[in-house]
């Protein structure tokens, strides 16, 4: 969630992140040479210094000193929300309580219709721009009845590929990815404390990108499954890069496969709009005829086609592939995967 913050109030909160940053570290340097690691005697040990030494009113001196971290952390008593639909937000700073616009992302606000905050939120300032941080609690509904399989198949060339035929490239995200690792050269080659920040910037937004592209991935491929009332059948591909190689031309390109985070978001969906989600044993998988349950090599004579040498059925590996998977694997081993529980940021 991110505040609206104008340019004669940045300057506020920012002096209340570096105030509580600052109590932070000294509450650290503490902890570690009393060897208080008792949050009572380390705060009998502080409190009193952290008010004098840093201005903190008493509920943020019982914050830093219950939790000492990066970020700063609000909780109910210095934080509170205004309007019906939380447009406003009042935070407690060194000068008094401010109120800021909040601009909710879509992700956020079906998070929040879903459930309700839960505990205290954190204020994090990042690459100028301040965020709230908060935690959403939500509670699983029952999933439908499935009427039948969507399969997914997980790729590097195709980030996803699903049995009634839509392609997600992974051209997009391979050029972004490209071009982030030349930077990164660069400013390694550089070695200064400016290219340091720089590096971490760019990573994040190559990290951002990335993770932005699968949630929209995600979201086409479960609407499809709740649209047709289907299960969302994907390859568990658990220890796959252990178990593949490949040439050294391609080894970062591999590395950065985020099938991981991909399959992570498809299942949050998921649960948010109750399909199920079944996890299919990946072995034979990408050589099954889902036509006629025919298992041969053969049947991928080149990596992008299918030809099964049984029934004739032929097309486009990635989605017959997939076609497969819907049928969940013709024999293979079936993994139920329950929608997992849903809490956000």
């Amino acid at each position: 969630m991110r505040l609206e913050v104008g340019v004669t109030e940045a300057p506020v909160l920012l002096r209340a992140i570096e105030a509580m940053n600052h109590a932070a570290s000294a509450v650290g340097e503490v902890a570690i040479h009393e060897k208080a690691k008792h949050r009572t005697r380390l705060h009998h040990l502080t409190y009193r210094m952290v008010r004098e030494r840093f201005g903190l009113s008493a509920q943020m001196a019982i914050r830093v000193i219950g939790k000492v971290g990066g970020a700063v952390p609000y909780d109910p008593r210095i934080l509170s929300w205004k309007g019906k639909q939380r447009e406003r937000v009042s935070l407690l700073t060194l000068d008094g309580r401010r109120e800021f616009r909040v601009r909710w992302s879509e992700y956020g606000r079906q998070a929040l219709s879903r459930g309700k905050l839960r505990g205290e939120a954190n204020l994090v300032y990042r690459d100028g721009t301040f965020y709230l941080a908060l935690v959403v609690e939500s509670y699983d509904s029952p999933c439908y009845e499935p009427t039948g399989g969507l399969g997914v198949d997980l790729g590097v060339v195709n980030n996803a590929t699903d049995s009634d035929g839509a392609v997600h490239s992974s051209g997009p995200v391979e050029k972004v990815r490209v071009k982030a690792d030349r930077l990164k050269a660069r400013l390694q080659r550089a070695g200064t404390r400016s290219a340091h920040r720089h590096l971490q910037r760019a990573g994040r937004r190559e990290s951002s990108f990335r993770r932005q592209t699968n949630h929209c991935i995600s979201k086409s491929i479960v609407a499809r499954a709740e649209g047709t009332k289907r299960a969302v059948a994907l390859e568990d591909l658990g220890g796959i890069r252990e178990r593949t190689t490949v040439r050294r031309s391609q080894r970062r390109r591999h590395l950065s496969w985020s099938f991981a985070q991909l399959r992570s978001s498809v299942e949050y969906n998921a649960a948010a709009k109750r399909v199920p989600v079944i996890l299919v044993d990946p072995r034979n998988t990408s050589r099954t005829c889902p036509s006629c349950g025919t298992i041969d090599k053969k049947n991928r004579p080149t990596r992008d086609e299918f030809r099964c040498v049984s029934c004739g059925l032929a097309g486009p590996a990635d989605r017959i592939v997939a076609g497969s998977e819907g049928t969940w694997g013709h024999g293979s081993d079936l993994s139920y995967k329950p929608p997992s529980s849903i809490g956000g940021r």
